[in-house]
């Protein structure tokens, strides 16, 4: 196999041929004359992103969990928003600038071999996200047909009836018609949900608001609160809720290089951004904290706990028209965002694992087939736990990863990267490491994990569990950094200070 990575666009040798074991053409580094994204590109991935029902349930589930002033929840949801910013801006810029995917980007520290586990455990967990927005997509299809036909009884198989089933099944199929249309169909997708789930939502809101009338804005500060919570632990729940909302955010986090490739310049990339997360997220969580409350107050009359899922609230409302438009809409918007976030990077993932065996297209049907049987279990098996436990748990696993990815970018390499030494199995390549894989990187990945994993499940820490990918995602990179510390890069002589592993490396 011969194939000369582009010198006109990435500072490295012309005709250095990458190893067929690591390269294919969904992992090559892109060419500048092929990206397309704009800001309103990334604007509408992050818009879509939070729309989704699975976003929307979050953030509802925190307002009524959380045990705090609702108006605090918001706050600490737009201050999670605001540091999601500044961490994915982080993992864009290299991508931005060499044109390589996440899974090409963990190879320099994680060794060219070794760089298949971080993208096997990001491909897991995108899995699991998928299979679970995949049921909540399926639940506004339900929410649909239930309206029209007068929800018929039928039995229950793993916690699901016959018209869930249906629903689930329509849209499993549907992503996978998308995925197999391609990109373009996919973003077309994305630009008409953004738009519409909004629309639908302002629609609502209103429509509760002139019901609730002058009882709605007390009813947000005061129908959230526990009076149990309070003093220290009310600071704590505060800092937990916007650590959650890291954690929510942690898939498309570590990988956004996936997207940030595609970027015309990083300028788009950062003002697409900050329009997506902080402004919109922003906007989203008013209108989620103000539908939630007021359908507490019109709806449930106070009674019970709050509903948080959107299309069960427009249910509720019994204006069969508006049920099946806004089914159709969160659908839309659910399915966008799913496709995107959580089956195209674990499609890239599972093809790093084998480049000459799994393409792209061969990963994305493994991730709808692995996919559809966790979405399956949701209801009977994994809801059970809690859906911000279930976050919080996704997000402790990645966190050291996205760690140790940033330590070595800025801190170990100081912004250097061969690009061919990322696809290159010489034994003295940068990236070699031991037999391909960086033992130290592991070691800290590890560590670290357990202890981010623990502060989700262990008891005796359960006032840290809302802050588990914070803390997996420092500690990851502070092991990482007191274990390389010798071999950062000098970057006036664009080189290595040490060689790594017995291993020297080659110059860019």
């Amino acid at each position: 196999m011969t194939v000369s990575l582009p010198a006109e666009e990435f500072d490295t040798n012309v005709g250095n041929e990458p190893h067929p074991s690591l390269y294919n053409e969904d992992l090559a580094p892109l060419p500048k004359d092929k990206r397309r994204w704009g800001s309103f590109e990334f604007f509408n991935v992050w818009t879509n992103d939070v729309q989704s029902l699975g976003g929307y349930i979050l953030a509802a589930s925190l307002f009524v969990s959380a045990g705090i002033n609702g108006w605090w929840v918001f706050a600490a949801i737009i201050l999670a928003g605001v540091f999601v910013n500044f961490l994915v801006n982080l993992t864009g810029k290299p991508s931005v600038k060499f044109g390589i995917p996440y899974a090409v980007m963990a190879r320099s520290s994680m060794g060219v071999t070794g760089a298949q586990f971080p993208a096997l455990i990001r491909g897991i967990v995108a899995i699991f996200w998928y299979g679970a927005q995949t049921y909540f997509a399926s639940t506004a299809v339900a929410l649909a047909i239930n309206a029209i036909f007068g929800s018929p009884e039928t039995g229950t198989f793993l916690g699901m009836d016959l018209v869930d089933w249906i629903s689930y099944i329509i849209v499993a199929g549907l992503q996978v018609l998308l995925f197999v249309r391609g990109i373009v169909w996919i973003e077309r997708f994305l630009n008409f949900a953004g738009p519409a789930v909004y629309l639908v939502m302002v629609i609502l809101l209103i429509a509760i608001w002139v019901q609730a009338g002058d009882r709605l804005i007390p009813a947000v500060g005061s129908i959230f609160n526990n009076s149990s919570v309070e003093g220290w632990a009310a600071v704590a729940a505060f800092f937990g809720v916007i650590g959650t909302m890291i954690a929510y955010f942690s898939a498309v986090i570590i990988n956004f290089g996936d997207f940030a490739r595609f970027s015309k310049s990083e300028k788009k990339m950062r003002r697409g951004n900050f329009l997506g997360l902080p402004v919109s997220l922003t906007f989203f969580t008013f209108l989620s904290l103000f539908i939630t409350a007021g359908a507490y107050i019109v709806l449930q009359d106070g009674q019970g706990e709050p509903v948080t899922n959107p299309a069960e609230i427009v249910g509720q409302v019994g204006n069969v028209l508006l049920t099946v438009l806004a089914a159709v809409t969160f659908l839309v918007a659910t399915i966008g965002i799913n496709l995107v976030a959580n089956f195209i990077p674990p499609a890239y993932d599972l093809s790093n694992l084998s480049p000459q065996r799994i393409s792209f297209k061969a990963g994305g049907y493994m991730t709808a087939v692995l996919g559809f049987i966790i979405g399956a279990l949701w209801v009977s098996v994994i809801d059970q736990m809690g859906f911000p436990i279930f976050v919080d748990t996704l997000g402790a696993i990645l966190a050291p990863l996205y760690g140790v990815l940033v330590a070595d970018y800025y801190i170990i390499r100081r912004r250097s990267v061969s690009v061919a030494d990322l696809y290159s199995m010489n034994p003295h390549g940068r990236y070699f490491y031991t037999k391909g894989w960086n033992l130290r990187a592991m070691i800290a990945i590890t560590v670290a994990a357990i202890f981010s994993i623990a502060a989700v499940w262990v008891p005796a820490l359960g006032a840290l569990s809302g802050f588990a990918w914070v803390i997996g995602a420092l500690l990851g990179a502070a092991l990482y950094v007191a274990a390389m510390w010798s071999y950062r890069i000098d970057p006036q002589a664009d080189a290595p200070t040490a060689s790594v592993e017995g291993a020297t490396a080659t110059t860019a």
